[in-house]
């Protein structure tokens, strides 16, 4: 198992709503409006690619799977203010 981040940008809403659902069926956290990310094995990555390219199909937009490290994981930065 690998740490990975999805991020997109799709302009189609429709579109875009069917990649953040195939995300969380893949288990993957929604970490801001179009980014997620989890654990994912070598397999499930490209599965999941290939259902991605799929369902964007020829409308415009960009996906980006980028693999995290353990290493670059443990060195990870957060700056979270709740509102009042």
């Amino acid at each position: 198992m690998g740490y990975v981040l999805l991020i997109y940008d799709i302009p189609d809403d429709r579109i875009r709503h069917r990649v953040s659902e195939r995300c969380k069926d893949y288990g993957l956290s929604r970490i801001q409006y179009s980014a997620f990310a989890g654990e994912l094995d070598r397999n499930r990555r490209e599965e999941l690619m290939l259902r991605l390219k799929k369902t964007l199909g020829r409308k415009e937009g960009n996906i980006r799977l980028q693999p995290v490290c353990t290493r670059d994981l443990a060195l990870a930065k957060e700056v979270v203010v709740e509102p009042s």
